[in-house]
């Protein structure tokens, strides 16, 4: 399974971006997908995962309320539609994706190349 991710850019505190990861390869429709992020100096952490049918859905408490993942009607995408965006919101954003979810890193057996979202205050 391959993961494309894309959309991240530069924005205001209090604005809105959406973020992109598209899979490519066998049965990656199948897989939950996952949103992780890591700031300059810190850990990743996870942000968000959505199982394969969009029926579950689960979010960090940061991000609760103003990001909002969701899947392509092909499920082989998923979305990020973060809202309200805060300077500590900035960070490399990836799309990860494995059979079961979670929000353990450890746990995603595939990776995208990571999208800069930088906001600024």
């Amino acid at each position: 399974v391959q993961l494309q991710a894309s959309g991240g850019g530069l924005v205001q505190a209090g604005g809105s971006l959406r973020l992109s990861c598209t899979a490519s390869g066998r049965t990656s429709n199948t897989y939950a997908m996952g949103w992780f992020r890591q700031a300059l100096g810190k850990e990743r952490e996870f942000v968000a995962y959505i199982n394969w049918n969009g029926g579950i859905t689960y979010y960090t408490n940061s991000v609760k309320g103003r990001f909002t993942i969701s899947r392509g009607n092909a499920k082989n995408s998923v979305y990020l539609q973060m809202n309200s965006l805060k300077a500590e919101d900035t960070a490399v954003y990836y799309c990860a994706a494995n059979p079961q979810g979670g929000y353990s890193g450890s746990s995603y057996n595939y990776w995208g190349q990571g999208t800069q979202v930088t906001v600024s205050s």
